[in-house]
């Protein structure tokens, strides 16, 4: 039963809980006549060996069983009891002191979200972003879709630029080294940064059974492996071109995509468009509504939650030097830096670093403040998240990455453990949903 409830700070606190002494004992004895129900101890039947004996053998292991069992129950009603929803699990404040027959007194520390009282979320004002579809938009996608299913057939004429060019090359190597490997019939699509740029450069205008010749150093990411990073003197003998070919954009290159004619694939594409910019400028909306609540409600988040989200920001980032690992074990202290392992680099970078993890500890304070904004005003409206809202997510994420809805589903239980994550996903966009319909959106000049 709790007995108090000690505020440590706004969002850590110490609960003092006791179980009493009958409860413990009734689970204690009821688990040891199970025991002897199963035992088959030599010399008695089963089920009728002496209690004592029982408990003497196996008495240790059921009492740690039944406390394994009675002390979260009491820890969960004890939450309940006090209206607190933990964000991490409790730490015991001192060791455990269990004796048969007296009351488990428990002391236990906890993180726990803030409470925010009296959250004002209606009425708030945000910029209306008009929505307008231009006809060049809708004909760059349609040149898009006609690229994609643009053909090449040969064709005796100069090289140009998006032309697939296929070559040998003779007569070379890498300079310095004995070997070449081989790049017989390698296959050319000028203009795509597929080769240096001086190469492309000396195989425009030139036609098939002309000879080339290059000296070019390859980049390191060069897809040739055995020729990243090195400089190669070679001749290249061209042996074919091949010219592109754009479908002409009229009725029959709509039914090819599954129209009835040009005209509904332009709405279609129109629609798209549309619904892109749309959900965009929601995006836009529901930030900074999100962002003028938080402004006006100052408060304290917990330290776990505000170091979890710093870390993934790290991690995202791309800061993964021991430097800002160590610079972010503190992240209620932003000038703290590990100063053994920073004296030795230039000022200018020592305050580079210190300046990006600055930003991203303000980023994490942030986005920890927007999660505890949403969660209370998400509780406070009682939005839930079904079932059914969790497999529609999944059969849109499914069809959106083209892959299926149960790879989706372990995507996730590998990521986080369960489909929790996706769960909250959703819960945060009803909320963001519910604060834009209760916005009021101002026309700019």
């Amino acid at each position: 039963m709790l007995q108090a409830v000690e505020d440590i700070s706004s969002t850590k606190k110490r609960l003092r809980i006791e179980i009493p002494s009958d409860i413990i004992e009734k689970e204690i004895k009821d688990s040891l006549e199970r025991v002897r129900q199963k035992s088959n101890l030599p010399g008695y039947r089963p089920g009728k060996a002496p209690m004592n004996l029982i408990e003497k053998r196996y008495g240790k292991q059921v009492e740690a069983e039944v406390l394994e069992k009675v002390i979260p129950e009491f820890y969960n009603k004890a939450l309940k009891e006090a209206d607190l929803k933990p964000v991490t699990m409790p730490v015991f404040d001192e060791r455990l002191n269990f004796q048969r027959n007296n009351p488990l007194n428990l002391s236990l520390t906890v993180e726990v979200m803030p409470k925010i009282e009296n959250v004002d979320y209606t009425g708030i004002k945000a910029k209306d972003i008009p929505i307008t579809v231009d006809e060049s938009e809708v004909e760059r996608s349609l040149k898009n879709l006609q690229k994609q299913k643009a053909l090449y057939e040969v064709a005796e004429k100069e090289i140009e630029k998006d032309d697939l060019v296929t070559f040998d090359c003779v007569d070379g190597g890498i300079v310095g080294e004995e070997t070449t490997p081989s790049l017989k019939e390698q296959i050319l699509k000028l203009g795509n940064e597929l080769l240096p740029m001086d190469i492309e450069g000396k195989l425009v205008g030139k036609k098939k059974g002309e000879t080339v010749e290059i000296t070019t150093t390859f980049g390191e990411d060069f897809r040739v492996k055995e020729l990243a990073g090195k400089t190669v003197k070679t001749k290249i003998v061209i042996q074919e071109v091949k010219k592109k070919i754009l479908p002409a954009i009229d009725d029959e290159f709509a039914k090819d995509l599954g129209f009835e004619n040009i005209s509904e694939l332009r709405e279609k594409i129109r629609g798209n468009i549309y619904k892109y910019k749309e959900e965009q400028a929601m995006k836009i909306q529901k930030a900074e509504i999100l962002r003028k609540i938080i402004g006006t409600h100052d408060f304290e988040v917990p330290e776990t939650m505000l170091g979890n989200e710093l870390d993934s920001l790290i991690m995202q980032s791309g800061m993964s030097d021991e430097q800002y690992k160590a610079e972010a074990e503190d992240i209620q202290d932003a000038d703290m830096v590990n100063t053994t392992s920073e004296e030795s680099k230039p000022e200018q970078e020592k305050k580079s670093n210190e300046e990006k993890l600055s930003e991203l500890k303000e980023k994490a304070l942030r986005n920890v403040r927007a999660s505890v904004i949403i969660n209370t005003i998400g509780k406070k409206e009682g939005i839930m998240v079904t079932e059914d809202e969790v497999k529609e997510r999944i059969h849109l994420i499914a069809k959106e990455l083209s892959a299926e809805p149960d790879a989706v589903m372990n995507l996730y239980r590998t990521k986080d453990g369960s489909l929790e994550g996706l769960r909250q996903m959703i819960f945060e966009d009803k909320v963001l949903d519910l604060l834009l319909s209760k916005a009021i959106l101002e026309k700019g000049e």
